[in-house]
């Protein structure tokens, strides 16, 4: 399993009052590069919400620890790992860097449901190859 990387610059409404980084807001970088990631495996998000595609990949364990500021205008690499596929969910790797520096890491486990039932449901083959980089 290969790695994605994108860029995400920090908006103003991303800052506290402080000038820095408001510590919830990582996981809204983090989300969306998770969103460009899956556009680049051909899962883009919004296809989630249509009936051809049975399921959804659900946040069910978040974590981050954000290691120095991260100002307004800072242009974040935020690198995405898949750590692990399992038969219902992947756990996925973040870590955030500024130029040269770690700012942040964190870490999602999704579980996929079935849109009807609710229910886990095992990862959809073309969906666990596109994981596989």
């Amino acid at each position: 399993m290969g790695n994605f990387s994108t860029k995400i610059r920090v908006r103003l409404s991303d800052t506290d009052a402080a000038g820095i980084l408001f510590f919830a807001h990582q996981f809204t970088l983090i989300h969306d590069a998770f969103e460009q990631f899956l556009t680049s495996i051909g899962f883009p998000i919004h296809n989630f919400f249509k009936k051809e595609v049975p399921f959804h990949p659900v946040i069910v364990h978040a974590e981050a620890n954000y290691l120095a500021p991260i100002t307004v205008g800072d242009l974040l690499t935020i690198t995405l790992t898949i750590e692990k596929l399992g038969t219902t969910s992947l756990t996925i790797a973040y870590s955030l860097h500024n130029e040269e520096t770690l700012v942040g890491r964190a870490k999602t486990v999704h579980v996929t449901i079935d849109k009807t039932s609710r229910q886990k449901t095992p990862l959809p083959s073309s969906f666990r190859q596109a994981l596989n980089l």
